[in-house]
């Protein structure tokens, strides 16, 4: 089995505009990789095995390993450049982690039992897709999952109502109650509720 979190990269010193399109053309990717208080150093990974690996929606939110000429590193993607029209990565942006230290990124969620809303009757309105987080690397999840099951029609989820793994801390939360924002609602279905209150829950989540 190929393993998606491990990819290969040797460092490159032909910097510049014109070094990162000759790379491009021949199938490879520009990266860099900063860190951790270390000097950044300049990349190149095969653009077939980024292309692959990023398919994967835990690609964004995992950690990964850098083979950077033999000598692993682990890290995270920051940031991927794309292509406006093609299915081409231009640039990859990796920051390093240290098994010690917290790191702050975006997990994703999973919303589930989703189904036993809509037999209620009701829509439901995805607020965020992803919630900020803080944790060891140890402890990252690679997505978050919400049970909507019991969530009753007219009913809003914020952050504060979701149950984060162990060890992960939402990076909102942390500021504060005002920034209690609201993940998901379960809205009346058009001709089955009061559309005015549906509308005010509705804009009352989205203003929070």
């Amino acid at each position: 089995m190929i393993d998606l979190f491990t990819l290969d990269a040797e460092v490159r010193t032909d910097l510049g505009k014109g070094a990162s399109r000759r790379l491009r053309h021949a199938n490879k990717v520009p990266a860099i990789l900063y860190g951790e208080g270390k000097e950044s150093i300049s990349l190149t990974l095969e653009h077939k095995n980024v292309l692959r690996a990023q398919q994967e929606e835990a690609f964004y939110s995992h950690v990964l390993t850098l083979k950077i000429d033999g000598k692993p590193v682990e890290c995270l993607i920051k940031d991927m450049q794309r292509h406006p029209f093609k299915n081409i990565i231009m640039h990859l942006d990796f920051i390093r982690i240290d098994a010690k230290h917290a790191i702050s990124t975006n997990a994703p969620i999973h919303f589930i039992n989703e189904e036993n809303v809509i037999k209620l009757g009701a829509s439901v309105a995805h607020h965020v897709t992803e919630i900020a987080i803080s944790c060891l690397p140890k402890d990252l999840p690679e997505f978050i999952e919400v049970d909507l099951a019991d969530l009753e029609v007219g009913q809003t989820l914020h952050l504060s109502d979701i149950k984060l793994p162990k060890g992960v801390t939402s990076d909102e939360l942390a500021k504060g109650e005002a920034h209690d924002q609201a993940v998901v609602t379960a809205n009346a279905a058009k001709g089955k509720g009061d559309d005015d209150e549906e509308e005010a829950a509705t804009e009352e989540a989205a203003t929070e």
